[in-house]
């Protein structure tokens, strides 16, 4: 049976883009009532707001596609209004026959929130979304940092022999302040000028990188500690992995079970069995960055946690492989995160 039957008497189905949002307003069968499109603004938000109201009174539910993107303002506003909102996955295109404009995706919208035996609500805002900036921040300054580590590895490679000799070995940190302090004089030749600028310009860029990225994870590290101080505790987390699972969990109540939350990390087992084998494998879909964060707990307690060592002893031992045994942790590391913070998420509460 759809989540919705009987529960609703209007649903409401928004097409959210950056200027403009597409409302429809569906009765509980899927029949449109009203459309409606309104700028994607406060003063927007509040004329779609009284535009359902009128037409569409009694209990209602918003199906919004968009809603960590365009349609988060519009999320966030209806939630504050006290509105029932679900999250809906922008449809997929299955070729040039199917029509397509912002009128039709809205009604899809509502019609797939219908039809659906679970429903997704908004990831919230407040803590979870300023570790979602901090993080997402951190991963730029952590790329421009790598990508200027590499460029300036490749002038060292072709600068002057003066130079390279003066760079030589040592770590990248201290090839990267060697070449912010260099200078040259006029009088040296053009060649060596250039490449002294350009040295200069890649480590100083290298290096403010690098220093912004730390702090970013200070800063991750102390709202991570804030938001669930029990999860830094666990072997194999740091702040940047907690700040990630944080930010996919959400908050209680958004995944109905572990099995969803392993299923949204891409640590759901998936069967492959041909003939004779039966087996499983890791799941490529979900959260990347989320299973990514799962992948490092598991290499630290491969390492450094004594049960996680004992558990591969043993299923090396009875013929399992490296990445059979990975799958299996990823899954382990999933409920016993879930659990955590469901329980962290209880306690809390009273």
């Amino acid at each position: 049976m759809p989540m919705l039957e009987g529960r609703i008497e209007h649903v409401i189905g928004v097409d959210t883009h950056r200027d403009s949002h597409t409302a429809a307003v569906l009765d509980p069968s899927g029949g449109l009532l009203a459309q409606v499109e309104t700028p994607a603004s406060q003063a927007g938000y509040e004329q779609l707001l009284g535009f359902v109201a009128e037409r569409a009174p009694g209990r209602r539910c918003w199906a919004l596609e968009g809603t960590g993107c365009y349609g988060a303002g519009l999320a966030s506003f209806l939630a504050d209004h006290g509105e029932w909102v679900v999250e809906i996955d922008r449809p997929k295109r299955t070729g040039r026959t199917q029509a397509k404009s912002d009128a039709l995706d809205a009604i899809r919208a509502g019609r797939e929130a219908l039809s659906r035996d679970q429903l997704a609500c908004p990831r919230q805002r407040g803590q979870r979304e300023a570790l979602r900036v901090l993080q997402l921040t951190r991963a730029g300054a952590v790329k421009v940092s790598a990508d200027a580590r590499r460029h300036l590895k490749a002038l060292l490679v072709t600068a002057p022999e003066p130079l390279r000799a003066g760079l030589r070995g040592g770590t990248w940190l201290r090839q990267a302040r060697a070449c912010a302090a260099l200078s040259a004089q006029p009088s040296d030749p053009v060649e060596y000028r250039a490449t002294v600028r350009a040295l200069r310009a890649t480590a100083e860029r290298a290096l403010a990188a690098h220093a912004e990225a730390t702090q970013l994870a200070k800063e991750l590290g102390t709202l991570a500690r804030a938001v669930a101080p029990a999860l830094l505790a666990q072997p194999g987390i740091g702040p940047i992995t907690a700040a990630q699972v944080l930010i996919s969990w959400s908050h209680p109540g958004r995944l109905r079970s572990e099995a969803a939350f392993a299923m949204l990390a891409g640590a759901a087992p998936i069967e492959a069995s041909s003939g004779q084998v039966v087996r499983h494998r890791l799941n490529r879909g979900g959260d990347r960055q989320l299973n990514r964060a799962l992948h490092t707990v598991v290499l630290l307690r491969e390492r450094y946690h004594q049960p996680t060592k004992r558990y591969v002893a043993r299923r090396t031992a009875e013929g399992k492989s490296q990445r059979e045994i990975r799958r299996c942790l990823k899954r382990t590391v999933a409920r016993q995160l879930f659990r955590l913070l469901a329980r962290t998420a209880v306690t809390a509460g009273r």
